[in-house]
C-alpha cells in the first residue's frame, strides 16, 4: 500500500487561513502558527462586536430621542411611558429618525404622549 501525502489538503487549509489574515500586520499575516491564533481571535471579536454594535446604536437612538424630547418639554422616560399608554407602537430607531428629520411630526408625537400622561 502506498503512503498518502496530504499536500493538497494542507496547502488548501493554510491558504484559506492566510486569506482570512489579509490586512494583518507583521508576522501575523504570513506565519501560519501566528496567523492561526490571530484569525481565531479576530473571528471571536467580530462576533462579539457585531452583537455590541446593536447596543451602541440603541444607545445612540435613545440619546437622540432624549434631546428632542427635552426640546418639547418632556423627559425621555415620560415620553416613552406616554407613548406606551397612548398605544403608539413605534420603535426607538424610527422615533429617532423622526426626531432628526421631521421635528414637526416629533412634536405631534410628543403631544400625544403628554395627552396620554394627563388622562
Amino acid at each position: 500500500m502506498v503512503r498518502v501525502r496530504s499536500r493538497v489538503a494542507s496547502r488548501k487549509r493554510r491558504k484559506r487561513l492566510l486569506k482570512r489574515a489579509k490586512g494583518f500586520v507583521g508576522d501575523r499575516k504570513n506565519h501560519v502558527r501566528l496567523t492561526q491564533d490571530a484569525v481565531m481571535k479576530a473571528m471571536a471579536f467580530s462576533t462579539m462586536h457585531r452583537k455590541k454594535k446593536k447596543g451602541d446604536f440603541r444607545r445612540l437612538w435613545i440619546t437622540r430621542i432624549g434631546v428632542a424630547a427635552k426640546a418639547q418639554g418632556i423627559s425621555y422616560s415620560r415620553l416613552i411611558d406616554g407613548l406606551t399608554k397612548a398605544g403608539v407602537r413605534i420603535n426607538r430607531k424610527m422615533l429617532s429618525d423622526i426626531a432628526i428629520r421631521d421635528p414637526k411630526t416629533f412634536a405631534v408625537v410628543a403631544d400625544t404622549a403628554k395627552v396620554a400622561l394627563t388622562s
